[in-house]
Formats: structure tokens, C-alpha cells, sequence
């Protein structure tokens, strides 16, 4: 549809449109900042999923050179009635945090490090090579349980950062330049107008005389 079938060259039509150009600019200048602020957001978090990813493999790579260790001293069978006798396992809280109006789930893990007292095995007929073992395997559990949390921020933040670049660009490209054009319109059609309503009267008044 043209401008000139949608708008009406009122006076008040053209405030209301200078008005809509006035709030869609804030709006745009708003959703810029969020962007940003959710763009430097995105990019902390996901150095420090880079630094989590080392540390794990790392971890994971110490982990099972002490398994291989207490297998080689206590045999498999001892170190899996070890492990079979943990009585407290490890679980997870979820909850939710706010990051720029984005709800960014917060993955806290419970009982991951434990006292070679909590881990349920006796001392008797074990060693300090299977505590190290257990020890080195719940140090990777809680950084994978870091790491969960970080990538789940990252997949978070991504969506809402592509989201409102679409609203920055409709507002940049679509929304504005359509509300000025319309506004160029109306004040284009009030100035004939008034040059018409002058025309006309001077012509009446010429005719009077």
C-alpha cells in the first residue's frame, strides 16, 4: 500500500508520526546497547568455556592414569567394591539467573567432592590410591558440571544476541525509514494544502474587491 492511500495529511497524524519516530529511535538505541552488552557477555563466558574445556581434558586425562594406577595395585575388582560403595551421589541444583533480561540456567553441583569417609568405602583393604582415583574423578565432575553451565549460558546468550540484531535491523532498516518517509509526506501535503488554502482565499478576496 502507498503512503498516500495509508496516511492522512493531518496536523495530528504527522505529531503521532514524529512521536513514533522519537520512541523507535530510543528503542533503537536501547536494543543496540543490550546487543552489545549481551555480545561482551557472550564472549567472557565463552573464554572461559575454552579454559574449562583444557582443564577438563587435563583432569580427565590425570583421572584415569590414578584408575589405571589403583587397578594396577588393588585389582579391578576392589576399585568397582569401591566404587559400588559410595552412599551419597552426586546430583545437580538448577536454578535461574537474569543476564540483560535473558534466563541463563545456574548448575550447581552437590556432594561432587567428598572425605574418603563420605565416599562410603572403608578404610581397611583400601589405599591412598584409590582415594586419589575417587578424588581426581569428582574434580572432573565439577568441572564438567561448570562446563554444562557455561555452554548452556552460551547457547542462551546466542539465541537472544541473534534475536535482537533482527529487532536492531527491522527498526534500523524497515521501521524508520518508513516513519520518516511518511512524515516527509505529511508535511510535504500540509505545505500544498496551505499553499492551496492561500491561493484560494487570496482569490476571493480579489474577487470581493
Amino acid at each position: 500500500m502507498a503512503i498516500e492511500e495509508a496516511v492522512k495529511p493531518t496536523r495530528m497524524e504527522l505529531l503521532n508520526t514524529k512521536n513514533k519516530i522519537k520512541l523507535a529511535e530510543k528503542g533503537h538505541r536501547l536494543l543496540k546497547q543490550k546487543r552489545d552488552v549481551l555480545i561482551l557477555e557472550f564472549f567472557a563466558i565463552l573464554e572461559k568455556a575454552k579454559d574449562l574445556r583444557g582443564n577438563l581434558n587435563t583432569q580427565m586425562a590425570g583421572a584415569y592414569r590414578s584408575l589405571a594406577v589403583a587397578e594396577a595395585y588393588h585389582g579391578i575388582f576392589e576399585v568397582e567394591n569401591a566404587a559400588m560403595a559410595v552412599s551419597k551421589a552426586s546430583n545437580v541444583e538448577i536454578s535461574v539467573k537474569n543476564v540483560m533480561g535473558v534466563r541463563v540456567p545456574d548448575i550447581r553441583g552437590r556432594y561432587v567432592t567428598k572425605t574418603a569417609f563420605e565416599r562410603g568405602y572403608g578404610i581397611v583393604g583400601t589405599s591412598a590410591k584409590i582415594d586419589e582415583a575417587a578424588g581426581s574423578f569428582e574434580e572432573s565432575l565439577a568441572t564438567v558440571i561448570e562446563l554444562a553451565k557455561t555452554e548452556n549460558a552460551l547457547k542462551k546468550l546466542l539465541r537472544e544476541i541473534e534475536k535482537t540484531k533482527r529487532r536492531v535491523n527491522a527498526l534500523e532498516y524497515i521501521v524508520m525509514p518508513r516513519l520518516r518517509r511518511q512524515s516527509k509526506y505529511i508535511s510535504m501535503r500540509l505545505d500544498e494544502m496551505e499553499r492551496e488554502t492561500f491561493f484560494t482565499l487570496k482569490m476571493i478576496k480579489k474577487r470581493l474587491a
